[in-house]
């Protein structure tokens, strides 16, 4: 199996941006899809972006479509998430999370339901 473990929430004001990281350990981390996934107290666990093993398909939810950008590098076994023009709505813990499973489209793994393996997640909280 693998270990993930996330980095780099905070508090950030309206407007800023953050950038998580997700670092990997345990087993070949290009045979995972990976995803950032969110969950804002009192509601569902939701995904905000999904990215392909190698990379090449990536997928966002709409309310965050345009702001974040998730990224991978195979060579240093980390996932990351670039957000920008972060709004109030976005406070969330935040987790990364790794499928095993191939498939080839990459709606496949934007259902929180796909995914095997789950960091410990990291706070973030954008005050208005």
């Amino acid at each position: 199996q693998v270990q993930l473990v996330e980095s780099g929430g905070g508090l950030v004001q309206a407007g800023g941006s953050l950038r998580l990281s997700c670092a990997a350990s345990g087993r070949t981390f290009s045979h995972y899809a990976m995803g950032w996934c969110r969950q804002a107290p009192g509601k569902e666990r939701e995904l905000g972006a999904a990215i392909t093993r190698s990379g090449g398909r990536i997928s966002y939810a709409d309310s965050v479509k345009g702001r974040f950008t998730i990224s991978r590098d195979n060579a240093n076994n980390t996932v990351y998430l670039q957000m920008n023009s972060l709004k109030p709505e976005d406070t969330a813990v935040y987790y990364c999370a790794a499928c095993r499973t191939y498939y080839s489209t990459i709606s496949y793994y934007t259902e929180v339901r796909r995914y095997d393996y789950w960091g410990q997640g990291t706070q973030v909280t954008v005050s208005s």
